[in-house]
């Protein structure tokens, strides 16, 4: 979960399932997408314990940074090493279920030990069926969590990662009508943000960032057949943030989608949806952004060893810094999984973002490319080959640069 004022885009919305789940037949692994797909001889056998079951799992990489400031005067080089451990166990019941979720994750630097981080998470969901149409979904999670440096909600000037904590939960009714499907919710997300340092060693305080942002979401799905459903969602909230004196950072709003997801065969699956979105900023520098709003997630798979993936969608997002400012973000995405052979997946993407900076005359574009090249060994043991390139282009230009990382990770599952 990025912080508040982080852009969340591109999360797909899965086809509802008409038959009950004891009358669906099994997904063959080729009919699966290819970036998630498992084929039986590279599946982690876990550890069954009752009606639990465990997958632990442990990570150890390297990565090269050659802009760790994310700068575009004082570009400096890095390598880290990277450790993670991912425990998780969830239930067999035939009825409702719990999972549960503990990782780790930190980045110890060779020649900048201020940036050294390691970030704790620990998520559940759970499913309540309090009959075979109602059911009950919630979702808990307690994080420690850091901003990198240089990415748009860290703020200008830190050189070191910001350190926050989080504590989410969300609670979700849903019920079936046959073809329809209503859920209603409730969320809450807290955030508590510690205070990075700048370069000459004074302390860039954050405490005006804390507070919570409460939402309340609906939804309606209506489905033809399996390959074709019509829905509606609106989602409101209230970002109840403590800012300062002189420049409030709270702000409320909703943002309304109608659209369709839908599956031609095993060729085409995905979602479109078109709307309108609103978010009155307190602060009188910013006022409201409002206007129509789109999401769209496609899947084409020419063949069952190639994806390919189209991602679009608009949100609005805030910056960090206490002279904050609304910010409205156009993000589109391209790419692609290829499997060579079942132990070999090529992913790749390429990003471009417009940020539209409310309150000041600033825009941003900003481009990436990310690839990955994943080669299972064998049950337990996996090998992945990272690029990235970053380049933030913006018409004020203190805040331009680019970046690229190239990393390498093995992870052992058991």
């Amino acid at each position: 979960m990025p912080p508040w004022n982080a852009q969340q885009i591109f999360e797909p919305t899965p086809l509802p399932q008409l038959p009950y789940p004891d009358d669906r037949e099994l997904v063959a692994p080729e009919d699966t997408p290819v970036k998630g797909r498992v084929w039986p001889e590279y599946q982690p056998r876990g550890i069954r314990y009752g009606s639990w079951m465990i997958d632990p799992a442990v990570s150890a990489g390297a990565l090269y940074d050659s802009n760790v400031f994310s700068s575009n005067t004082n570009r400096q080089s890095d390598i880290a090493a990277t450790l993670g451990a991912d425990l998780r166990a969830h239930t067999l019941w035939e009825r409702h279920g719990i999972d549960l979720n503990f990782s780790t994750q930190s980045a110890l630097y060779a020649n900048h030990p201020g940036l050294d981080q390691t970030d704790v998470k620990l998520k559940g969901n759970g499913r309540y069926d309090i009959r075979h149409d109602i059911q009950l979904l919630t979702s808990l999670e307690a994080a420690y969590l850091h901003e990198g440096v240089g990415t748009l909600s860290s703020p200008a000037g830190a050189v070191e990662p910001t350190p926050y904590s989080l504590f989410s939960g969300d609670v979700t009714l849903q019920r079936e009508f046959g073809r329809l499907t209503t859920s209603a919710g409730a969320r809450i997300d807290s955030y508590n943000f510690g205070s990075p340092h700048a370069q000459d060693g004074t302390v860039i305080n954050q405490d005006a960032r804390d507070g919570q942002v409460y939402t309340a979401h609906g939804r309606i799905d209506y489905a033809f057949s399996e390959k074709l459903d019509w829905f509606t969602s609106l989602e409101g909230n209230r970002r109840d943030l403590r800012g300062s004196p002189t420049q409030p950072l709270g702000s409320d709003g909703y943002r309304a989608l109608s659209g369709f997801d839908l599956e031609f065969t095993h060729l085409i699956k995905g979602e479109l949806a078109a709307g309108y979105m609103e978010q009155h900023f307190f602060s009188q520098t910013i006022g409201n952004i409002q206007g129509p709003a789109y999401r769209a997630i496609v899947t084409w798979s020419p063949s069952r060893t190639f994806d390919v993936h189209f991602n679009a969608e608009q949100v609005v997002a805030e910056a960090s810094d206490t002279s904050s400012t609304g910010i409205l973000a156009n993000a589109m995405q391209l790419g692609f999984d290829y499997e060579f052979r079942p132990n070999v997946v090529w992913s790749s993407a390429a990003t471009y973002e417009k940020d539209n900076f409310k309150g000041e005359p600033r825009i941003d574009n900003v481009y990436v490319i990310d690839s990955q090249i994943k080669y299972l060994m064998n049950r337990v043991s996996s090998v992945a080959l990272t690029y990235k390139y970053l380049l933030r282009d913006s018409n004020t230009p203190g805040f331009s640069y680019d970046k690229h990382q190239v990393g390498i990770n093995a992870t052992a599952r058991f």
